[in-house]
């Protein structure tokens, strides 16, 4: 960036100088073309007194080295040229100074002469006699003027190289001095003061930066400590149904269990291999979920149709607990991914009728407002303590540990649902009393119409 910024202020600093240095010479040649043409003036005037007072005489012993002079007769003769013979030189009577020194007394013009293959400036005078006496010089060429300039123009160039090399430095260190000044730690540090004025967006976007870097650092480390908990929490749990089949199953294979106790031993061994294939089962669910559900389809679906299915496969479970379970509402069409939207149901109402008592009901409600689609299931079962509300989506968590064991939870589907439920970008209230039952609240919001 230093390079960068070194090489365009001198480069700019060199381009202008070079301009200027054009434009200079460009003034300077047409002021001395015009000196040049008042000088050839004065001296056409002196010719022509010389002339008119000594007629051809004057031309004998002319110094004429650095004009060339021409006298020309009032019929366009030439009468006497210094530098060329008049024999061979064609009628002058059309030249544009001749036509107006005899028009106007004085002409003058600017040609390439042929008989001299050069530039040349014309001055011409009418006499009293009535001929023309005209002198020209050479136009002198801009590199004639820049040849004769050489020296002190390269002195000029020299100078201006080395100055716009020190001011090139000295700019860039100005610049990037208060960039260079940033404390990336601390970016806000000299944000008031004026020279930091025009880099203020910079300083704001580096702290952002800081504090997004500080959120996600933190972020990635929750995360750890809940992957590392998680691991812990995933062996426990299926080192428990393991040790319990593994126990059954020893004491089955040492024949060391009366021939009355061997159903029931198989029935523990089910009920924990159930318990440890749900466990599994809810373990992948979360890892997808986790994915932001990137295994799944999205679809149109009606989220009524799918709490009718998920309410239908609890039916057995609902009347083994004494829990009657409802459903009302009507059809609610919304685009999600039918596997999770199911699993939300199954699992709210599956704890609803665990954790309810004898006689108790689970009512599931499906509705839809003007911008949201709303999913309640409530019950009345034992309820969630206040203190519980806020770790129950936790993983594992339970709030009646015995409880749980007894009818064989988890500790996983609440975190299911909540995964679930921010996958489709919707919210979960929930609202219980101990003993009074707990009421569970999914709202998702309707997508906004696309309006082309």
């Amino acid at each position: 960036m230093n390079r960068k910024i070194f090489n365009s202020i001198w480069i700019v600093a060199v381009v202008v100088f070079l301009a200027s240095l054009v434009f200079i010479m460009g003034v300077a040649y047409n002021y001395f073309s015009g000196v040049q043409m008042k000088q050839l003036k004065n001296e056409t005037q002196l010719a022509a007194q010389g002339v008119a007072m000594s007629g051809k005489e004057y031309f004998k012993g002319l110094d004429t080295k650095d004009y060339r002079v021409t006298w020309i007769d009032s019929d366009g003769t030439v009468l006497y040229d210094s530098k060329a013979k008049t024999a061979n030189m064609e009628n002058h009577l059309e030249r544009e100074e001749i036509k107006e020194a005899l028009k106007d007394g004085d002409g003058e013009s600017i040609r390439f002469s042929n008989t001299l293959s050069d530039r040349q400036l014309y001055s011409a005078k009418l006499l009293p006699d009535g001929s023309v006496i005209r002198l020209s010089i050479v136009q002198l060429a801009v590199w004639s003027l820049i040849l004769g300039m050489a020296q002190p123009i390269c002195l000029v160039i020299l100078i201006a190289l080395v100055i716009s090399f020190l001011l090139a430095s000295r700019l860039t260190k100005r610049i990037l001095e208060p960039i260079n000044s940033i404390d990336p730690d601390n970016p806000m540090e000299h944000f008031n003061e004026e020279e930091y004025k025009e880099i203020a967006p910079l300083l704001k976007r580096i702290k952002l930066q800081q504090e997004q870097l500080k959120h996600d650092q933190s972020e990635i480390e929750k995360a750890a400590l809940i992957r590392q908990e998680f691991t812990a929490n995933v062996s426990h749990e299926l080192k428990t149904p393991l040790h319990a089949i593994s126990g059954y199953a020893e004491l089955l294979e040492n024949e060391m269990v009366k021939d009355e106790d061997i159903k029931p031993f198989a029935g523990k061994i089910r009920e924990e291999s159930s318990r440890m294939t749900k466990l599994v089962e809810d373990i992948i669910d979360l890892t997808k979920l986790d994915n932001g559900g990137v295994e799944m389809t999205w679809e149109d679906c009606d989220l009524y149709r799918i709490a009718e299915n998920a309410v239908d496969s609890l039916e057995v479970a609902s009347s083994a607990n004494n829990v009657t379970l409802t459903l009302k509402g009507a059809e609610a069409p919304m685009r999600g991914i039918p596997q999770m939207l199911y699993s939300v149901i199954y699992n709210l109402c599956d704890n609803a009728i665990k954790y309810n008592h004898p006689g108790g009901t689970v009512h599931v409600t499906v509705e839809q407002s003007a911008h949201n689609t709303v999913l309640k299931v409530k019950d009345t079962g034992i309820g969630i303590p206040e203190e519980s509300k806020e770790r129950i989506f936790e993983r594992f968590y339970r709030v009646d540990k015995s409880r749980s064991k007894e009818v064989g939870g988890t500790g996983l589907g609440l975190s299911i649902v909540k995964h679930a439920v921010l996958v489709h970008g919707g919210r979960i209230e929930v609202s219980s009393q101990p003993d009074a039952g707990t009421e569970f609240v999914v709202i998702f919001r309707k997508s906004e119409p696309d309006i082309t």
